[in-house]
Order: structure tokens, then C-alpha cells, then sequence
């Protein structure tokens, strides 16, 4: 009789496709202050809207190539021919709306770098500079969002951020590692 590892459990939201479980296992939650990483998730997180995380993770890598590695001064200046030509890829997700706020984005993000020196210490004042451990029995329990998230998303939009309510504000503040909501029993917790 062959012996089996059991597998790892994980939070309830992740499936057994490996590029979820990686994503789960290496990224989401884990505190991320890098300015270029900050951006991209910001984006993805407002592709997302509507849809499912997993058609973004998937697209992911078409999502780098096409809009520049997530070169913000490179995408703020994207012209109609440009955005004519990602509405022409497959690759990503075809929405004018989205396409067009990511550009709007890049803008509003070089203009918080300029404030503050660093989109990081924009951002992460929202959670006081230090992630935000949560103790959650079930995915049941985590909410949906936060007081954080409400004056993250208020203010982002202020800015000129778009794709920034705060649904999508938690959702991101969980994939840089602003907050920890990793379940009691996910092995990620230890």
C-alpha cells in the first residue's frame, strides 16, 4: 500500500488548478511593497470586476506583455492606435471601459509616486504600514469590505483611479498582503 501525502489545506476560494494553488500558496496575503507589483494588482484586480479571478490569473502573462511589463509611463501615454490594438487582443480581457482606466490609472499612479515619493507608502497607509492579520473561521466570514477598503476606495477615486470601489479595493488589499485573510485552518496560517 503506497503512502500518500495528504494534501495541504487550503483557504476555500482556491481550487486544485496548480496556477491557483501557486498563487494561493506564493502570493496571496504575502505583504508586497514593491511600486511595479502594487500597480499591476491594482489593474487586475479592476479587470477582474464582473468576472472571475481565475480569467484574470490565466490571462495574466498576456496582461504584461500587452500593456508593457506594467511600465505606468509607458502606458500613460497610449494613444487611440493603442487602444485599438489591445481591444484587438485575445489575450486579455476586451473592454474598452478597462482598457481606458488602466491608461487613467498609470496616470493617477505616476501622479501618487510624485506626492509621495512611492506608490507603497501611498498605499499602505491605509492599513497603518502593517498587514492587517484577520482570524477567520470559514471563507464564509470574510467580508466583502472594510472600513479600509471604503476610505482606500474613496480616496483612489478621488485621484482619478477607476475600477477602485471598495469590493475591489478588499480584493486587492488581499493579494498584496495588506490583509492577511488566510483561514484558521488554511496551512498558510502557520
Amino acid at each position: 500500500m503506497a503512502n500518500s501525502k495528504p494534501e495541504k489545506q487550503r483557504c476555500g476560494w482556491c481550487t486544485s488548478d496548480p496556477l491557483y494553488m501557486d498563487y494561493h500558496d506564493n502570493e496571496w496575503g504575502k505583504p508586497n511593497h514593491d511600486d511595479l507589483h502594487l500597480f499591476e494588482m491594482i489593474n487586475l484586480e479592476g479587470a477582474q470586476a464582473g468576472l472571475s479571478w481565475f480569467t484574470v490569473l490565466v490571462k495574466r502573462e498576456n496582461y504584461r506583455k500587452a500593456f508593457d511589463h506594467w511600465d505606468a509611463k509607458k502606458i500613460a501615454k497610449y494613444d487611440d492606435k493603442k487602444i485599438e490594438k489591445l481591444m484587438q487582443n485575445e489575450g486579455i480581457i476586451r473592454n474598452r471601459l478597462k482598457i481606458n482606466a488602466t491608461i487613467g490609472n498609470a496616470k493617477a499612479f505616476l501622479a501618487v509616486q510624485k506626492e509621495f515619493g512611492s506608490f507603497d507608502k501611498y498605499i499602505w497607509q491605509f492599513v497603518g504600514g502593517k498587514p492587517i492579520v484577520n482570524r477567520w473561521k470559514s471563507l464564509k466570514d470574510v467580508p466583502a469590505q472594510t472600513e479600509e477598503s471604503d476610505t482606500m476606495s474613496k480616496d483612489l477615486k478621488k485621484r482619478g483611479f477607476k475600477f477602485v470601489g471598495s469590493t475591489i479595493c478588499y480584493a486587492y488589499m488581499q493579494a498584496t498582503g495588506m490583509v492577511n485573510d488566510h483561514v484558521m485552518d488554511c496551512w498558510k496560517r502557520a
